[in-house]
């Protein structure tokens, strides 16, 4: 299976929700990926004071939640090497263990705006193409922002057209904390985890 093309979503995943997949299907149609790697960060650098949920329950709702796709895929690679998570030191890994491959990492318009801070961003766009998915509420990239943003760099920007939705974890999490139904936010196995484990609670 050399030399295909894969789509990588990040995150912390907690939990994984239906805006997830929607966008990982999306964009694996779109650009005709041969599947997308769900990639669970062990600790995300933008949010350092946040108590993030335990890997042991993140990796087990993944898990949970792609199945029964088979052009998804869990990728523990950040989740095994612990600490705090960098996008550049996981693609560096993956372009060692797949060399025949090429990536392509899915990020929200909002993530893709913060793309300059992170670490080694020059590096990451050497390493993999960005496809930017559409967010609820946050305006689309202006169309000279990656050559303003990434001389040099502007054709590793692909805009993937997907409903906005308004999905988002923190959210789903203040639900549960607050006794209120996730039911059509998550999928049902995610939302029977939940609750057995007493995750947000």
């Amino acid at each position: 299976m050399s030399g295909q093309r894969w789509g990588i979503l990040g995150g912390t995943f907690d939990p994984p929700h239906y805006g997830h997949l929607l966008i990982a299907q999306q964009t694996r149609e779109s650009l005709d990926l041969a599947g997308v790697l769900f990639m669970p960060a062990a600790q995300p650098p933008h949010k350092p004071d946040r108590v993030i949920g335990s890997p042991v329950h993140r990796r087990s709702m993944v898990e949970l939640a792609i199945k029964g796709n088979p052009g998804f895929a869990l990728l523990t690679i950040e989740l095994d090497r612990g600490g705090t998570s960098y996008t550049v030191d996981s693609l560096e890994a993956l372009t060692r263990s797949m060399p025949a491959d090429r990536f392509v990492l899915i990020v929200s318009v909002e993530a893709a705006r913060q793309l300059p801070q992170w670490r080694e961003p020059g590096r990451i766009l050497e390493l993999a193409e960005v496809a930017v998915v559409p967010r609820l509420g946050y305006p689309p990239l202006e169309p000279d922002w990656p050559a303003r943003e990434f001389p040099g760099f502007e054709n590793r920007f692909l805009q993937v057209d997907s409903p906005s939705l308004g999905h988002s974890a923190s959210d789903i999490r203040a639900r549960v904390a607050n006794g209120r139904s996730i039911r059509y936010l998550v999928p049902p196995a995610v939302e029977d985890y939940i609750g057995r484990y007493r995750l947000y609670r």
